[in-house]
């Protein structure tokens, strides 16, 4: 989870000296533009973004907004609104400062915040997980209807003692851990907080809906060390190892083939692959050995900067692969560029055959709801069966987790969690709203911006996280323009993931 800014960024510094002592804001996840353009606003996205009135706002989103376009233009025919930069965070935050300042009050109250929250989530449709300041009043935060995107809080005794306390919202609980905060405590999807010195107040303010966390967090995003919703995602990883060891004695059988040794990729994949191994009683080796210093390939724009960069990343041993079947273990595969060159450098240094299992099932749509991801021709598994995904990333056998499989293995440490937004592997989006038309506009606007990127070089910001598209002069236009989301995402080499 991020935080915007505008050319005002040197408020924050005052409204958070106007901010009770007892209340203190901590929001982060990857570092990430917030923008879907490629890089021309430059600065003007780094956190905090504020708005002119009707009051001194700062605000951090993590996640994506996917009906934008009626959204802008209701912000400009409607409130009278000027929408500044391409962020969803802006559009959100100006939404919600209207809906505020709808009240007429020159000073407002809980109950006005908690309508004003109601309000937008009536207005919106999408993935949202928000945490605001409002200078001299309090801490707040909400969470989308259908609870997409994780958000927690935690507390602990105010520094210097006294009777007050410091809080904290954050997506993943390991940045509680990491910063002294106890109790964490997940926000309920359609929830509110709202934090003041006289302490915190919780309101439920959206009509029931659907709750279905994404289940890729537990896959991919999340630190292992993180508990969503109640559920350790480390535990989920475990059982996912578990589950895939099933489904791979099957194939295995089935093509009678055997496997001398269990490599993962890592990192995300290490606590399936032990599981696995440990399961068939197989060797399990760290066959590749991971530069730190090189980010997240699957985000990186181009297929040539993605290969040469999983060369960089990653250098396979040999004397872990030579002369041996070897099942290498990832925890997807998205548009196989990793695991085609991963494949090669494995027989490059000797594999006899290299066998690939995913601890997800094949990802054949896009993510709309944050996280980045190729738009549909651009994933691997995309009108392909898993014969035909093996040919086509160099792999002998290609073996997939089935998704009842990795639905039970993160629902079994919540049964109350009765759905997960699986949309990248069904193509079913929780909220609506997503259809052919939207598909469409959101590649054309990647394929653009993609050209931008290579024309202009350098990695530029990032965009097209999942998608959002928007505005053109009225709602419901075919060409649209992008607006940014701020979804998990890892950004320059070095940035935490907290």
């Amino acid at each position: 989870m991020q935080l915007l800014r505008s050319a005002k960024a040197s408020l924050f510094s005052s409204i958070a000296d106007k901010m009770p002592a007892e209340s203190s804001p901590a929001a982060r996840r990857d570092a990430s533009t917030n923008a879907r353009p490629t890089g021309w606003l430059g600065t003007s996205l780094t956190p905090p973004l504020l708005p002119d009135s009707p009051a001194e706002w700062v605000l951090a989103t993590n996640g994506n907004l996917i009906n934008t376009a009626n959204l802008l233009h209701m912000m400009d025919a409607v409130a009278h609104r000027h929408i500044n930069t391409t962020s969803d965070s802006e559009l959100l935050l100006n939404i919600f400062a209207d809906n505020l300042q709808k009240t007429g009050k020159f000073r407002i109250n809980e109950e006005d915040i908690f309508t004003a929250v109601g309000g937008l989530m009536q207005q919106v449709k999408g993935a949202y997980a928000c945490v605001a300041m409002l200078a001299g009043f309090g801490i707040i935060a909400f969470r989308d209807p259908n609870g997409i995107r994780p958000l927690g809080m935690g507390w602990r005794k105010a520094l210097g003692g006294g009777a007050g306390k410091d809080w904290l919202f954050a997506s993943e609980s390991v940045v509680a851990d990491a910063s002294g905060f106890g109790d964490w405590e997940d926000v309920r999807p359609g929830e509110a907080i709202i934090i003041t010195r006289n302490g915190v107040t919780r309101r439920q303010v959206s009509a029931p809906a659907t709750f279905a966390p994404d289940i890729f967090e537990y896959v991919y995003f999340a630190r292992p060390d993180s508990v969503l919703d109640g559920v350790s995602v480390y535990r989920s990883r475990m059982a996912m190892g578990d589950a895939l060891a099933d489904e791979v004695k099957r194939v295995l059988d089935e093509h009678k083939l055997s496997v001398d040794v269990v490599i993962p990729v890592p990192d995300t994949s290490r606590v399936a692959a032990l599981n696995l191994a440990q399961k068939l009683q197989l060797p399990y080796r760290e066959g590749f050995i991971k530069n730190r210093y090189v980010g997240r390939t699957f985000i990186m724009p181009g297929q040539q900067m993605r290969r040469k960069n999983v060369r960089k990343k990653l250098n396979a041993m040999a004397l872990e692969f030579s002369g041996k079947n070897v099942l290498i273990v990832d925890d997807s595969i998205v548009r196989g560029t990793t695991s085609k060159e991963i494949i090669q450098m494995a027989k490059d240094v000797g594999a006899k055959k290299v066998i690939v299992a995913s601890c997800a099932p094949p990802i054949r749509h896009v993510n709309v709801y944050g996280i980045d991801m190729p738009s549909r021709v651009e994933l691997v598994a995309h009108n392909r069966t898993p014969e035909e995904i093996a040919e086509a990333i160099g792999a002998d056998l290609v073996i997939f987790q089935t998704l009842p499989d990795l639905v039970a293995s993160v629902r079994q440490f919540n049964p109350a969690l009765e759905a997960f937004d699986c949309s990248v592997f069904t193509g079913e989006y929780v909220t609506g709203g997503v259809d052919e038309a939207y598909f469409n506009s959101l590649e054309d606007l990647r394929s653009d911006n993609m050209k931008r990127q290579a024309e202009g070089g350098g990695l530029g910001a990032l965009e097209g996280k999942g998608g959002g598209a928007v505005k053109h002069d009225q709602p419901g236009e075919s060409k649209e323009m992008a607006m940014g989301c701020s979804g998990p995402m890892n950004g320059p080499p070095g940035s935490g993931r907290l």
